[in-house]
């Protein structure tokens, strides 16, 4: 099948647009398996590609993963453009760039949905790293959240990197080689440069997997400790 053939009826152009940029020679696009829709079934892998939320799709991810090999691809904006649409005394569309750049650790604020599905051996993920339009539309008091604006669509201009993660210890590359060897989540959101609801998702994620082990209390926040190191004290201690 050619990237001509992909089904594109009713898709968002991002979603669309990076099927189109997965596609390979001898894939199928649009396929049905045990009931669902898959976006690319290449050889004996499913390819699904999700641009919103994980909670919405984690029953299937979780129903196919116990059949067939699965990779989630998930895009994450380094660089976005915000292009917002006419609107009362805005009277041509406007175009900014956002200064917001997203780093590889936003995938913690999705998989807190569902962290232990890292223990399947069928299951892996790939997080593309993109530079993003994204057009805006203003629909009043309905997004008071968003000052009024609503994501209308977005826009694929460019992959800029591709990152592949199989198993709990391949997200180990999401944590930062300057961590102290106790933490809080306080101390953690610092050396990703993130906020701290972000670590404290992350930290969620990361002890879900056995990656880091909560070992007391700092004052009212939770210590932590990363797996490694509390192994090579066992060592030290035989």
């Amino acid at each position: 099948m050619t990237v001509s053939n992909i089904g594109t009826l009713n898709e968002k152009s991002l979603h669309a647009a990076l099927k189109i940029y997965l596609a390979q020679p001898g894939d199928c696009f649009e396929v049905e398996v045990d009931g669902y829709i898959i976006d690319i079934v290449r050889e004996d892998i499913l390819i699904e590609i999700q641009t919103g939320n994980f909670a919405s799709i984690k029953p299937k991810i979780i129903d196919l993963i116990s059949r067939h090999p699965l990779q989630l691809v998930y895009p994450i904006a380094s660089e976005k453009w915000i292009v917002k649409l006419p609107s009362g005394s805005l009277t041509q569309p406007t175009r900014r760039k956002s200064p917001k750049k997203s780093q590889l650790t936003e995938i913690f604020n999705e998989l807190v949905t569902f962290p232990e599905i890292f223990h399947q051996p069928n299951f892996s993920l790939e997080l593309l790293m993109i530079q993003e339009e994204e057009v805006r539309r203003y629909v009043g008091k309905r997004r008071w959240r968003n000052r009024g604006w609503t994501t209308e669509e977005r826009f694929l201009l460019q992959v800029l990197e591709r990152h592949h993660f199989h198993g709990p210890d391949s997200l180990l590359r999401l944590v930062p080689d300057d961590l102290p060897k106790q933490f809080t989540t306080l101390e953690f959101a610092e050396a990703m440069g993130e906020p701290r609801r972000l670590a404290q998702r992350a930290a969620y994620c990361l002890r879900a997997l056995g990656i880091i082990e909560q070992v007391g209390k700092r004052g009212h926040s939770n210590l932590y400790i990363h797996r490694q190191y509390l192994e090579s004290v066992s060592m030290d201690t035989l």
